[in-house]
């Protein structure tokens, strides 16, 4: 076993959206879960993810603790009967799957809208709160590490980034479609997070839509984003008044529970068409409202991959980015087999060193200072020689996968059991 790396993960291909709002965590939430999971049931290179369509555990132990780790995401959420939602979870349990699943997630190709840019920047983010919480080891620092350079390359060497196939570009071609037949349509975008802001950045670019307007509680926040696209921004104590007046309105309201109720839609009045496209997770808009005369709700699963011409040349790109992956693999999987021998490298160094002190313990008094000096440059400059064979024998074993052997003998050989790793 290289490293006994797993995973836990549910997402959009096995769980519906009412299961994965009922999962998924904010970042106060991710936080305070992974305190839990590493000091509660003690587990190292902890990643928590969790975005609109995935709530993903990533961790070390050397057996399986994913009935553990949903236990306490059930707790952690106040679910009763978390045994109920076990099917909708996937077990990753060797260092190949979740090593290559980390990779095709963060790159995008896991994604609902392939090539998705807002994934890569939310496991950096994961990655920060990990490493704040002290729960990140030395492999999944290099792992993490990887990944982003394995981003970059995928950026400068394929077309799998070129365009925009993500969530919120495929919400404008959503918009487009829905209001082809509707003369410079007015649209609402309420609540600017991430996906928001996005949203609103792609209606500035778009030449389609000259009524488009901002709404968020926290005004700052809007007047900032505003001043970017160049928008107009609605008061958030208007923004019923800006619904009435909507010919779509787009919500990325962070919220546990919907904000958008149907009572309050029922109170527009509304005359023609009214579209409500929620892009939260837990859902900002009550499933409920899609049953009010002249209202059509588009929840985030609802939102296909729309940018069809971006999609293809990323589709496209896919061998190449998935060989760059490989590539990248290959080379974590070298350095985590060296990992594997360092332990023995370290106790042969100090086996032979602790020789070394002691010969020169016998000897030290009948030298001058200059000739003691001398004695210990050279019987360094040999154990460096001695040692450089069986460390280049254990590093090219790791290679073929058979360093288990070597190490049993250079430990018998050296009575390398009692050594400490350190110097």
């Amino acid at each position: 076993m290289l490293h006994p790396f797993k995973a836990v993960s549910l997402s959009f291909k096995k769980a519906p959206l009412e299961i994965r709002e009922l999962i998924s965590l904010d970042e106060a939430a991710c936080r305070r879960f992974l305190h839990t999971l590493h000091h509660d049931l003690g587990l190292t290179d902890l990643l928590v993810l969790s975005t609109c369509n995935r709530t993903e555990v990533y961790y070390a132990a050397d057996r399986d603790q994913s009935p553990g780790i949903i236990e306490a995401l059930g707790q952690l959420k106040g679910l009763t009967d978390v045994a109920a939602y076990f099917p909708y979870f996937d077990i990753l349990d060797t260092y190949q799957e979740s090593v290559q699943h980390l990779f095709e997630v963060a790159m995008g190709l896991d994604a609902q809208v392939v090539g998705d840019l807002q994934i890569s920047n939310q496991v950096k983010q994961a990655y920060q709160w990990s490493a704040d919480a002290d729960a990140a080891g030395p492999f999944l620092h290099r792992l993490l590490h990887t990944i982003f350079f394995t981003n970059k390359r995928v950026q400068q060497e394929t077309s799998f980034r070129d365009g925009a196939a993500s969530t919120s570009y495929a919400t404008l071609e959503l918009v487009e479609e829905l209001t082809a037949d509707i003369a410079n349509p007015r649209v609402l975008v309420v609540g600017l997070g991430e996906i928001g802001a996005d949203v609103c950045r792609h209606f500035a670019d778009s030449k389609s839509f000259t009524d488009v307007t901002l709404c968020n509680r926290t005004r700052a926040k809007a007047e900032v984003l505003a001043a970017e696209c160049s928008l107009p921004i609605l008061d958030f104590e208007n923004l019923v008044q800006g619904m009435k007046d909507a010919d779509v309105v787009i919500s990325s309201i962070s919220h546990d529970t919907p904000f958008f109720t149907r009572e309050m839609v029922e109170r527009l009045d509304v005359l023609s068409y009214k579209f409500f496209i929620d892009l939260s997770v837990p859902r900002s808009i009550e499933a409920d409202v899609e049953n009010v005369p002249g209202v059509l709700v588009y929840n985030i699963d609802a939102i296909q991959s729309k940018a069809s011409a971006a999609l293809e040349q990323r589709l496209a790109a896919v061998p190449q980015v998935r060989a760059i992956i490989a590539e990248s693999i290959v080379g974590l999987s070298d350095w985590t087999k060296e990992m594997m021998v360092s332990p023995t490298i370290q106790k042969l160094k100090n086996a032979l060193e602790q020789i070394r002190q002691e010969e020169m313990d016998r000897f030290q008094k009948k030298m001058s200072p200059e000739e003691a000096k001398r004695m210990d440059e050279v019987t360094k400059s040999l154990m460096q020689k001695i040692l450089k064979q069986p460390v280049l024998q254990l590093k090219a074993a790791c290679k073929r996968g058979e360093a288990d052997q070597l190490i049993d003998v250079l430990t018998d050989l050296f009575d390398l059991e009692n050594q400490p790793t350190h110097a």
